[in-house]
């Protein structure tokens, strides 16, 4: 990949993995300096008890050419978002690009809200949007010092998928509902600064939990396919990262402001592949192939 992005300053919150570390490790690719945040680092795990951290994601940025900074950081604390934001700005005096992608919540699938556990669910809307805000609260005013910033809201859906689609639990429903009009909001708010705000989407991610539920890894997960035909038109993080990429590189980003947007959307416009080379079109697979319960053929999606 072009050094593009060399001087560019990201932040990456949530960037333990999935997404998330596709995303740093793709701004890495065009030379960005990427400070990387979680809850999991090399001494303390999440509730997610995943193992990735932040530092290994760090240390992927590095490798692929860009500056990897981790930072652990709970961004349901005001104050340690609020040092991280004072941190970046004491050592590189500027930020250009802000993604959201944090999550780090257990769902309680198929249970209508009254039968979900209270806690939890609250508990998601908070890991799910509640950190979004705060870490937006901080990091905007760092942002628009510099015209031309971009903030992305990772998201899971369209726009128009998820208004159409029932997101099989009340509070995840809610949770990406609202990263989808935080990124309406933040785009008003950012336009007379200069900046961009975009919900962005990939489509059926190979995240790491993922792969490790059909017992397959980056290099097999063709052979997923035998358990669920349809993970035939998944993507890896790193399709979803280019996608940020070609964004954050792009001089005419403000035609998005406010936008929902898909990996597949723009590989079609910015001509980024996924890692094979494909071109996956996750969202009208779901809804022209999937959902209408036929038979899984992604001949013409990827």
């Amino acid at each position: 990949m072009d050094k593009t992005l060399i001087g560019k300053v990201a932040l990456v919150a949530g960037g333990t993995r999935g997404a998330g570390r596709g995303t740093a490790v793709q701004l890495g690719a065009a030379g960005a300096t990427v400070y990387v945040t979680g809850r999991t680092s090399g001494a303390r795990r999440s509730e997610m008890d995943r193992p990735e951290t932040i530092e290994e994601t760090a240390a992927l940025v590095d490798e692929a050419g860009g500056r990897g900074i981790p930072v652990r950081v709970d961004h349901l604390v005001p104050g340690e978002v609020e040092a991280l934001v004072a941190r970046i700005e004491r050592e590189q005096g500027t930020l250009h690009i802000l993604v959201n992608d944090i999550w780090g919540a257990e769902i309680e699938w198929e249970k209508t809200v009254w039968e979900s556990t209270l806690d939890t669910g609250l508990r998601t809307l908070r890991l799910g949007v509640e950190t979004h805000a705060i870490t937006s609260h901080f990091a905007l005013p760092l942002l628009i010092k510099t015209p031309g910033g971009l903030v992305v809201e990772m998201n899971d859906g369209t726009a128009e998928y998820n208004a159409a689609n029932y997101r099989v639990s009340f509070f995840y429903d809610l949770a990406k509902a609202s990263v989808l009009r935080m990124a309406f909001a933040l785009g008003h708010e950012l336009a007379p600064h200069g900046a961009t705000a975009v919900s962005l989407s990939p489509g059926w991610l190979r995240s790491e939990a993922m792969l490790d539920a059909y017992r397959v890894t980056e290099e097999t997960w063709l052979d997923a396919t035998k358990i669920q035909p349809h993970f035939a038109i998944s993507e890896s993080p790193a399709f979803v990262g280019r996608a940020v990429v070609a964004l954050a590189e792009d001089p005419d980003v403000s035609r998005w402001n406010g936008k929902s947007l898909s990996s597949g959307e723009l590989a079609k416009v910015y001509g980024f592949t996924d890692l094979d080379g494909s071109r996956p079109d996750a969202w009208r697979y779901l809804v022209e192939v999937q959902d209408p319960g036929r038979p899984a053929d992604v001949t013409g999606y990827r």
